[in-house]
């Protein structure tokens, strides 16, 4: 399946993402943005900000629509960990993001995250993105609740390597796809877009309506 036919029948599910006008506004342009090696994150080091860059092209590569990083979401992560995500919620993202980016470096051979490249983050993130079975994910449910409960009475709490980077994959990936189908570009090009919303149709179906493209957010 194309991405783009993907992306028109897949919703937002990073639901509790709480973005800002401003932290959009990043989604909102092709434009003039730097290329991501040469980024220099706010909150990541650049060493991270340029393997998460890559990561999140790998999720969301260039096709027949721009990749993740042509809309900013790689600038829009950095600003979101930054200025939104409260310091308990904040510290888990980095604890599993340094997981998920050890076992690149671990598979890969490479010393640093500013050595890595597309085909050492890809079959890494393959594993973590595969469907768990139900027993799998009640595990890492367990997993997850368990180690929040410590932290949240003041413990340090201890989670599996494995664990931690199956949650911050998907979680990635969840953001991921929410910011892009914020941008301005996939919200009026990509997805069914309707500026002045017309008459209310209650039993037609999507392929009439729409063409099969989910509306835009």
């Amino acid at each position: 399946m194309e991405r783009r036919s993907a992306l028109k029948n897949m919703g937002m599910a990073f639901g509790y993402a709480v973005a800002t006008p401003t932290l959009l506004g990043l989604l909102q342009s092709c434009k003039d943005k730097p290329a991501y090696a040469e980024w220099v994150p706010s909150f990541l080091s650049q060493d991270q900000g340029y393997a998460l860059a890559q990561t999140l092209d790998v999720i969301l590569p260039k096709t027949d629509t721009p990749s993740a990083t042509e809309m900013n979401v790689h600038v829009f992560f950095d600003s979101f960990m930054n200025e939104v995500l409260p310091e308990d919620q904040l510290d888990f993202v980095k604890l599993r993001m340094g997981k998920f980016f050890d076992k690149v470096l671990s598979d890969s051979g490479k010393q640093s995250l500013a050595d890595v490249e597309a085909t050492d983050i890809e079959p890494v993130l393959k594993t973590y993105l595969t469907k768990r079975t139900p027993e799998q994910e009640e595990a890492h449910t367990e997993a997850i609740n368990s180690y929040m409960e410590a932290v949240m009475n003041g413990g340090e709490g201890d989670i599996d390597d494995d664990v931690a980077s199956f949650s911050f994959a998907n979680d990635l990936r969840d953001l991921a796809i929410w910011a892009y189908k914020n941008s301005e570009y996939v919200g009026e090009e990509v997805l069914a877009y309707a500026p002045i919303p017309g008459e209310y149709i209650a039993c037609e179906d999507v392929t009439t309506l729409t063409g099969g493209k989910a509306w835009s957010l």
